[in-house]
């Protein structure tokens, strides 16, 4: 294999000849080799530092900082990234030590090499296209590397709320197709009133949909970066005028809302964007979990469960046992929001680890919060194609539970009263008798009156009866 050699302050190094990256990404992928989580992984977030060094090179153009011929190179190199090329260049673990540096150099050396290569010289020539002196001109990773996480999360984002909103039109595609469907509802796992299974799914479509306004409105914090703060927030470094110019042409760029943050010192060591994005995905996780443990309890048996629900069988269900059929499909997602949750969690403890003027720890926050986006996402596709869109619903089974149950008393409780509603229902329990029955048997209403009081359509929802009180 051709090599060239490539020196930095620790000493030189051997470099694969057709390598766009070079020394310092070398050494990081020698220093860091501890997950299998790598950049190339993550095309969003290596859109990201596209972005940021696109917006850099175009404001030190501005400045005087860039020839003609740099800067063209250096936007072509750029431009050639967000168009999915060059990604296998970016081999870094995303869990690093150095705040980022290693991810920041190694798109700083892909850019400069390509960039060489678009002048008409061979990478590794740096004095034509420098990875430091001029794709990371009026930079540090401090700033650089923040703003690049903040890129490709609301990306990131975007598609999340893609996926999500599937998933949540396919509950409500349900909820109207069972929506004259009855079944008991319950609440401590014990029966409750009546219901539709329109109402339930419903339900799951709404609490989901909820959660779409906080998405959202975490997400625009990733819209404030502090590109121009270098290396603390103070600008040294930089030029007077550069960080509003790197905001501007950024935005034009992505055709995003980008603001520069008010106070860079405090915006460089601040990470707390991840946090509050993390904690929307931790509630959709909570959320999901109980929503696939109600589809789980819904569809169990098929014989000894409620089995109001038919789940589609995805796969056999045991080694051992024939004919067993497992809910295969909520099952993976209740794993999906478990790990959410754990994400969230180290997002959290990294974020609290910050100290002084930065916060070492943004790769790992980073890794978490594109992780838990993209097993979500996974997750909401997963969960809409292979299960809720085939979804069946039982309807004799749920009638049968419907007349079977004492929870129907309540409906009476209203016009017989509290006293004589615990009175039929302690007796249906001794006896096995229905409800209904029963209430004819005592005389306590008529037929018509107590098909009245317990038609579907009265039990679903508020309603005024025209009927005398027994109590």
């Amino acid at each position: 294999m051709k090599t060239r050699i490539e020196s930095d302050l620790i000493g030189e190094k051997e470099i694969p000849a057709e390598a766009l990256y070079g020394v310092q990404t070398l050494r990081g992928m020698e220093n860091f080799p501890i997950s299998k989580f790598k950049l190339k992984d993550y095309p969003l977030f290596i859109n990201g530092l596209a972005y940021t060094k696109l917006g850099a090179a175009m404001a030190n153009h501005d400045q005087h900082l860039l020839t003609d011929e740099q800067f063209h190179a250096i936007e072509q190199a750029c431009r050639e990234i967000l168009n999915g090329q060059w990604h296998d260049q970016f081999p870094v673990d995303m869990i690093q030590g150095g705040a980022g540096t290693t991810t920041n150099m190694n798109a700083n050396e892909v850019i400069a090499n390509r960039a060489l290569q678009i002048m008409g010289h061979q990478a590794g020539e740096y004095q034509y296209c420098s990875p430091n002196d001029h794709v990371n001109c009026s930079q540090s990773t401090n700033d650089a590397y923040p703003t690049a996480i903040h890129m490709g999360l609301y990306a990131t984002h975007i598609e999340l709320v893609k996926h999500y909103e599937l998933l949540i039109k396919s509950f409500e595609t349900k909820a109207e197709e069972f929506k004259n469907v009855l079944k008991m509802g319950r609440t401590q796992l014990e029966d409750a009133v009546p219901m539709t299974m329109g109402q339930t799914f419903g339900a799951f479509a709404s609490i989901l949909r909820d959660e779409i306004k906080h998405l959202n409105e975490a997400a625009e914090e990733f819209l404030t970066i502090n590109m121009g703060a270098t290396a603390i927030g103070t600008g040294i470094c930089a030029q007077p005028g550069y960080a509003e110019l790197c905001t501007t042409y950024m935005a034009q760029i992505t055709g995003w809302n980008i603001r520069l943050a008010d106070d860079l010192v405090a915006a460089t060591s601040d990470t707390s964007c991840m946090v509050g994005y993390s904690s929307v995905l931790r509630r959709i996780a909570t959320k999901m979990n109980k929503i696939c443990n109600d589809l789980r309890l819904l569809g169990s048996g098929p014989k000894c469960g409620l089995h109001e629900l038919d789940l589609p069988a995805r796969q056999p269900g045991s080694s051992i046992m024939p004919g067993k059929v497992n809910p295969v499909i909520p099952e993976v997602m209740n794993q999906i929001s478990y790990k959410v949750i754990g994400n969230d969690l180290c997002v959290a403890m990294c974020n609290e680890a910050a100290q002084m003027e930065l916060n070492a720890m943004e790769p790992t926050m980073a890794q978490c919060c594109f992780e838990s986006c993209e097993i979500l996402m996974n997750g909401f596709d997963v969960l809409r194609e292979f299960c809720i869109n085939d979804i069946q619903v039982d309807a004799k089974r749920c009638e049968d539970y419907i007349k079977g149950s004492i929870g129907i008393v309540t409906a009476l409780n209203p016009i017989i009263g509290y006293k004589n509603s615990t009175k039929i229902a302690k007796e249906a329990l001794a006896t096995g008798k229905g409800v209904y029955e029963l209430v004819l048997e005592h005389g306590i209403l008529t037929k018509e009156e107590l098909d009245t009081i317990l038609a579907p359509e009265n039990m679903i929802r508020p309603v005024k009866l025209d009927i005398q009180p027994r109590r």
